[in-house]
């Protein structure tokens, strides 16, 4: 697997993982904030966002000057 490979699942791997905390606090949230995580659910969701949006352009811009 080339290190562009690598990277792409990477990232998907850490929007997938952003996305399931937020999930979770969003559904649970008296857990949440008992364990007071609902500020941290907020911006896994915000990081979640912004991953998202590296990786698109990741793929489309960065993708064509890397030849594997």
């Amino acid at each position: 697997m080339s290190l562009k490979g690598f990277h792409v699942i990477f990232i998907i791997f850490a929007v997938l993982c952003s996305a399931g905390f937020w999930a979770w606090t969003a559904l649970n949230p008296l857990t949440a904030k008992e364990l007071n995580v609902v500020q941290l659910g907020q911006m896994s969701a915000c990081l979640g966002v912004v991953l998202f949006v590296y990786g698109v352009w990741f793929v489309v811009k960065k993708s064509k000057t890397i030849i594997v």
